[in-house]
């Protein structure tokens, strides 16, 4: 008798394999990803968290093909096991909404502002499928706006008699519309107040865990990122330099670079913080000007002559940890390291040490 067949595990809900993307410029190409690969299940919250310019938002509007006509894309972006970047147009139109729906960074940009919301998120609604009526949109429309903590009543007001945290709610419960499993989020609790970004953040992780979807969520804050999802990507000059889950990665990072954005967040209490903050000069390099070498040693304070001609690729460093670092195994605490560093770089000749 032959052994019962198991079930093979269904595919993640987002997979980037190997993605190379590039901007044309009158300078020639410009590489804004390059060789991004990481994916995102169903419950899941990922987390992509770097300086501007460093391929965050592309990855976002590379996954349902948004990016600018002329962009040269390599490499594979599979939603549900399809590719999107390969799919005929009607095929996307499904996926878009259906599948996986984004939130864009500025809500009062992406709004129309002579459209009542409730005729907004009715829209894609009734386009993706006909035989919705107008009375059941409405009914959708109040219940998405309630999933959000808005009043259903507020489906009747103009975007701009909403606040700015109510409007990115709007935006929220419109990309739930079409009852999509992947939501791609690109920083949005930009220009929000702390108790504003708080509750719209709840918000996204009460939906993950309350019905399964899947979250990318984009950032420049790594605190945020920390509490927030359950997997983090640092990306540096277009590619992943740090990979692991939320928790460790901010509380003990391998690469100087996340050590760094780590550290840019101090901890109410935390006397490294206070007797030894840490910075980091300069501006992420010009992506068709990089450097040799390692594209973060001219920042780096741990950087040695080995960084400047070597590159490292994103390696297994720990239990489910990536780093791309020639130095991640010299300190489990980048973040003490850097800071002691950079304490000693700033005292006089001949000082004593910090213990």
């Amino acid at each position: 008798m032959s052994p019962p067949v198991e079930d093979e595990a269904p595919p993640p809900l987002l997979e980037v394999i190997d993605l190379h993307v590039s901007y044309p410029t009158a300078s020639g190409p410009l590489p804004a990803v390059r060789g991004v690969s990481f994916s995102v299940d169903a419950g899941e919250s990922v987390g992509i968290a770097g300086e501007s310019g460093c391929g965050k938002s592309t990855i976002a509007a590379t996954v349902l093909r948004l990016q600018p006509k002329g962009a040269s894309v390599e490499g594979s972006v599979l939603v549900n096991g399809q590719d999107t970047q390969r799919m005929p147009w009607g095929q996307l139109r499904a996926v878009r909404w259906g599948d996986a729906a984004i939130v864009f960074q500025g809500a009062l940009h992406s709004l129309n502002p002579v459209q009542r919301i409730e005729d907004q998120i009715a829209e894609p609604i009734r386009l993706h499928d006909e035989s919705v009526g107008k009375g059941a949109a409405a009914t959708r429309v109040g219940q998405l706006l309630e999933s959000v903590g808005l009043p259903s009543g507020r489906g009747s007001a103009y975007p701009h008699q909403l606040s700015g945290g109510q409007k990115q709610r709007v935006m929220i419960a419109m990309a739930l519309a079409c009852r999509p499993q992947l939501i791609l989020a690109d920083e949005p609790t930009t220009a929000l107040d702390v108790m504003v970004q708080a509750q719209v953040l709840s918000v996204l992780t009460d939906l993950v865990y309350d019905l399964g979807l899947g979250l990318l969520l984009i950032s420049h804050d790594l605190s945020v990122l920390g509490t927030t999802c359950d997997r983090v990507l640092v990306m540096y000059a277009g590619r992943v330099v740090e990979h692991g889950p939320a928790a460790s990665l901010f509380d003990h990072p391998l690469h100087p670079y996340g050590g760094a954005l780590a550290a840019a967040f101090p901890r109410v209490g935390d006397p490294r913080a206070r007797f030894a903050p840490v910075g980091l000069p300069g501006d992420p390099p010009d992506p068709q000007a990089l450097p040799s070498g390692c594209p973060f040693h001219p920042r780096c304070a741990l950087a040695t002559e080995e960084c400047t001609t070597t590159d490292p690729p994103l390696e297994p460093m720990a239990p489910c940890r990536e780093v791309a670092c020639l130095h991640a195994d010299e300190s489990r605490d980048m973040k003490l390291l850097l800071a002691r560093s950079r304490l000693q770089a700033a005292r006089p000749a001949g000082s004593a040490t910090a213990p």
